[in-house]
């Protein structure tokens, strides 16, 4: 954590309001990530396999080798005294192994003893989806279902290659899992997927999602049913934008999933901010960062994250620079009838968590392959960059144009919310939906821009757009 721009906010804020804005502040770790680097690049000097997945992932998915790491093994010990210089903290020990990790920044785990062989585990969504994908009949450790499981992909007297799979656990020993409770995951997962969004009132919607959540976690944990639960939601996002399902088809044609995912950012209404604050606080989130786009913007967010699952949130809401300072997560906000960029998004389209499901998810990629092989192969275009830092690069996909329900645009027109001629480009061209997010770390930055963030939310604005090629039925 550090100092630095990133966070904006107005002038006389109290020290205590400040203190919170400014605690979970993030500065790039050069130090950590030349270390990472050089036992990526050992590594995959003695895999040939390794080598060989490495290019296909950026060439064949745009993506780094670096994104898909769950954890690194190394013999080098004498590496502990530059670990700790870094950043990293011990973690505990598994098999001997002493464990380093990094609370500040975005870096594999890191595990050392002497004598141990090189080694580095790639997290994908299916252990078995990889191995079948690569034609490798090796043996899988953990249950079909379970909430960890692994697998030698390939290995060689100097390095080995694993896959892991992480369903809501951290740990590193694969536990018993009672065959109902599995049986029991899949039903939930069902239910996740198959729940209704579309609700007569908020107090019934809620409930809902609580009575799904509360069974679940009663049977499962919080963890375990935090991680289905976001399975569920970014295939519901998925089926929305054809962006997701092209690049989702080119991560899967390498057996990897959405395991690279950096954060998932739902559009929230003033109205009901906190009680979607608390369906993600059951779910195991805790609050993070608090994000404020500036005043032209009119927007911010709470940043959330699950640690075991290693999701992050960004939960966009309307708001004004005097309401940053305020505990908005679980306090709320005030009645009011102007309508910002992610207001009008949810009257348009309905909420995130409900009926329309994420604006975007955002995946770590190689930025610039990304770009141009979504370009090449599918015709699929980048938005102007809002972030392009050494250490952060950001950019959305050209928005999927969705259709809106009449009731929606009558309801709006008849509060005075739109105009006649923006009621009209709606009825016509819809407005756009969803993105997928091309995102860059370097130097294992964890945190998220706040300048340059205007204009780009401006662009996305329903009522500054052009009239489209494409519509999604609603």
């Amino acid at each position: 954590m550090a100092t630095g721009p990133i966070l904006e906010y107005g002038g006389g804020v109290a020290p205590d309001a400040l203190h919170d804005l400014t605690r979970f502040q993030w500065e790039p770790c050069p130090q950590g990530q030349r270390i990472v680097d050089d036992l990526i690049d050992e590594f995959l000097s003695h895999s040939p396999e390794g080598r060989d997945l490495a290019g296909a992932m950026k060439d064949r998915a745009g993506t780094r080798f670096l994104d898909w790491l769950d954890h690194l093994v190394t013999p080098r010990e004498h590496l502990v005294a530059d670990l700790e210089a870094a950043g990293f903290t011990p973690g505990g020990e598994h098999d001997g192994r002493r464990i380093f990790e990094h609370h500040g920044a975005i870096f594999p785990r890191i595990l050392v003893k002497a004598g141990v062989a090189r080694a580095a585990a790639v997290k994908v969504d299916s252990v078995a989806d990889f191995l079948a994908t690569h034609t490798l009949p090796v043996d899988i450790e953990g249950p079909p279902h379970g909430i960890l499981r692994r697998a030698r992909a390939w290995a060689r007297p100097e390095a080995e290659l694993w896959v892991v799979e992480r369903h809501g656990h951290r740990g590193f020993e694969v536990p018993p899992v009672d065959p109902a409770a599995a049986v029991a995951a899949q039903e939930h997962r069902d239910a996740f997927r198959r729940r209704p969004r579309d609700f007569p009132n908020d107090d019934e919607a809620f409930e809902a999602i609580h009575g799904l959540l509360d069974a679940s976690i009663a049977t499962l944990g919080r963890d375990w049913t935090a991680d289905l639960w976001f399975a569920a939601e970014r295939e519901f996002w998925m089926r929305r934008n054809r962006a997701a399902r092209v690049q989702k088809a080119r991560q899967d044609a390498l057996g990897l999933g959405w395991a690279n995912h950096d954060h998932h950012t739902y559009r929230c209404r003033r109205a009901t901010f906190e009680r979607v604050i608390a369906v993600f606080e059951k779910l195991g989130c805790t609050c993070r960062e608090r994000f404020y786009a500036g005043a032209a913007a009119g927007w911010g967010a709470q940043v959330l994250e699950q640690p075991a699952t290693g999701i992050v949130i960004f939960a966009d809401v309307d708001m004004d620079s005097s309401e940053v300072t305020g505990d908005f997560a679980h306090l709320g906000f005030p009645d009011r009838e102007e309508l910002g960029t992610v207001g009008l998004w949810c009257e348009l389209h309905g909420e995130s968590i409900l009926e329309a499901g994420m604006h975007h998810l955002e995946c770590q990629f190689d930025f610039d392959s990304l770009r141009d092989q979504m370009q090449a192969e599918a015709g699929i275009s980048m938005m102007k960059p809002f972030t392009d830092f050494d250490f952060l690069r950001q950019q959305f996909t050209e928005g999927e144009r969705w259709a809106i329900r009449p009731e929606r645009i009558e309801r709006l027109l008849r509060r005075g919310q739109i105009t006649a001629g923006e009621a009209e480009q709606f009825r016509t061209g819809g407005a756009i939906g969803s993105h997928l997010e091309n995102l860059e770390r370097n130097d294992g930055f964890k945190g998220f821009n706040q300048t340059g963030i205007n204009e780009i939310i401006l662009a996305t604005d329903p009522r500054r757009q052009p009239g489209p090629t494409r519509v999604k039925s609603a």
